[in-house]
């Protein structure tokens, strides 16, 4: 028999290409989100356009037993969009008010395996403030102090996750995804990701101009292109490990030497502005300890080649839109 799988937020990047990911192993999928997919024509079976704030949406979404359900709604962005301040009781209620719904249908429903994605912001503050030495370990998280309101609600839901799992015997697989990047996902707009704002800001410099950076740029990350997450989240919800556990890279860069890397590969010789801006943590990197022991795996692929795939979309997003304007 055919399994059969929901993907919640499949109109969004790491859902999208969930989606075509389950669908080449053979899946039925239904995908539900509030927004069509904005890149791409959407992989699923059955692809529902609805809020899942709304009990009687996830309800209808619900309707039969699922082998596995991906819960990567939620109301997010980057840097611009979560750390201003303006948006934290959106982004509050609304990722609260999915997560909610979405359990509690599947727990009436006898659904057992859910995967959810949490995220590296929950980390406390305190521990990424070196740029060079940041500590993400899992066990880390406590005592809390998330940086911004969507650290803390991803804080909450992890522990929801966690309840059902003890009270009513699901099976729920947590991920702490790391600045999961790749082609098609938002690269303008406000709540696109350092990954895909630097490549746009390159793509659409002349060579000799400079792009704008917020912050001195030695603020560091570790990038995980889409393709590692997804065999980490498959391997994750597949296994005997309910975390949370940690999916990203361990290979940290710098911001300024982020877009070093983005100029490098485009051919340009461009300068760096840097202007005042919300940057979040001083230092954060995946700390892959745990899931190579409980998973046995890590990802492999770099951030260059991974840069490089997406760099190459993003310009060819540039030319198109640059082309439909004319």
């Amino acid at each position: 028999m055919q399994k059969t799988a929901l993907v919640c937020g499949a109109g969004g990047f790491i859902g999208g290409h969930l989606v075509k990911r389950l669908k080449a192993e053979g899946f039925w999928v239904r995908g539900v989100d509030i927004k069509p997919h904005e890149y791409c024509v959407s992989a699923a079976d059955d692809f529902i356009l609805g809020d899942l704030r709304e009990q009687t949406l996830v309800r209808e979404v619900i309707d039969q037993d699922f082998d596995e359900v991906y819960q990567l709604a939620a109301d997010m962005g980057g840097a611009g969009y979560i750390f201003t301040g303006e948006n934290d009781a959106n982004v509050m209620h609304n990722s609260a008010a999915i997560n909610l719904n979405i359990l509690d249908a599947c727990q009436k429903r006898g659904i057992k395996r859910v995967f959810y994605s949490s995220s590296a912001c929950m980390y406390p503050e305190h521990n990424q403030q070196d740029p060079d030495n940041p500590n993400c370990a899992e066990d880390s998280a406590y005592p809390a102090n998330p940086d911004s309101e969507y650290g803390w609600e991803k804080l909450f839901s992890e522990r929801l996750y966690l309840a059902y799992n003890r009270n009513f015997g699901m099976e729920c697989r947590i991920a702490r995804y790391h600045n999961i990047f790749g082609p098609e996902g938002t690269w303008d707009g406000g709540k696109e990701k350092a990954p895909a704002a630097m490549c746009r800001k390159v793509a659409v410099a002349r060579d000799g101009e400079s792009i704008d950076m917020w912050g001195d740029g030695h603020q560091t990350r570790s990038f995980l292109y889409i393709d590692e997450c997804l065999e980490g989240t498959l391997r994750l919800l597949r296994s005997d490990f309910e975390g949370p556990v940690n999916i990203g890279s361990e290979e940290m860069v710098s911001i300024n030497d982020l877009a070093r890397m983005v100029m490098d590969l485009s051919g340009k010789s461009l300068t760096i502005n840097h202007i005042d801006g919300p940057q979040g943590v001083r230092g954060r990197k995946s700390d892959n300890h745990l899931i190579r022991d409980r998973l046995g795996w890590a990802p492999q692929q770099s951030l260059r080649s991974g840069m490089q795939i997406t760099l190459d979309w993003i310009s060819a997003e540039v030319e198109r839109r640059s082309v439909c304007a004319a």
